[in-house]
């Protein structure tokens, strides 16, 4: 604990601004490998969800259920107690499979936006399955999931904050150590909102992003022109 009330000092400390950047760059990673990752995942899960074989639909269908419904801290406690995982590796592998649940969903919905004409035209020039899939359905697809996308990724760098509970020392975690050292009120609101301006300013770029793409969907008829 240091025994200074002024909020001066503490932001004029440069370990101060050291601990914080140390706990952002560990959410920045957790939070581009877990993208990263169910972004890949999220669009192989939908595409199996949107699937008419009735085995594979229900698989995907029963991991994105419960995986969207059961709390992404239990998930987080589970990766680490049970499977036992590194800190990091269970932080991200949660978030990965929370993730992918979500974007699987917003996947299927992409894919069922696409007209049942387009199959139709498809498969009267003799293609098959996949290749409908792949040259035909999902280019306009994943055009229009990208806002929803990007959104959820705005959600995840967010979420990435509950990986304080196993004790992964990301932003979060820094500011609460930076608390103890810190104690006084106004210090301890400070230290919350500089966190919260990090936040906001990373998570703000990304829907800026979205609304952009948004508005370029909109205007261009499902392409991005």
């Amino acid at each position: 604990m240091i025994n200074n009330p002024s909020i001066a000092f503490m932001l004029s400390r440069t370990w101060f601004w050291t601990g914080l950047w140390d706990g952002l760059r560990l959410t920045l990673y957790i939070s581009a490998v877990s993208i990263a990752l169910a972004f890949i995942f999220g669009i192989i899960v939908g595409v199996a969800r949107y699937s008419k074989l009735p085995v594979v639909s229900q698989i995907a269908t029963a991991y994105i259920e419960f995986l969207r419904n059961i709390p992404l801290v239990l998930l987080m406690f589970f990766c680490f107690l049970v499977l036992q995982l590194p800190q990091l590796t269970a932080a991200i592998t949660a978030l990965t499979l929370f993730t992918t649940a979500v974007i699987a969903e917003v996947v299927r919905g992409g894919l069922n936006s696409v007209s049942k004409g387009q199959w139709e035209a498809a498969r009267s020039q003799g293609m098959n399955y996949l290749q409908i899939l792949r040259h035909v359905v999902l280019p306009p697809a994943v055009t229009k999931m990208i806002p929803p996308i990007v959104s959820q990724f705005v959600t995840a760098i967010k979420d990435s904050s509950f990986a304080l509970v196993i004790g992964v020392f990301e932003l979060v975690y820094s500011s609460n150590s930076l608390k103890g050292l810190f104690p006084a009120v106004g210090q301890t609101l400070t230290i919350y909102a500089v966190v919260a301006g990090i936040y906001f300013t990373i998570n703000f770029a990304f829907s800026l992003v979205a609304r952009y793409l948004q508005k370029r969907l909109s205007a261009g008829g499902g392409t991005i022109s």
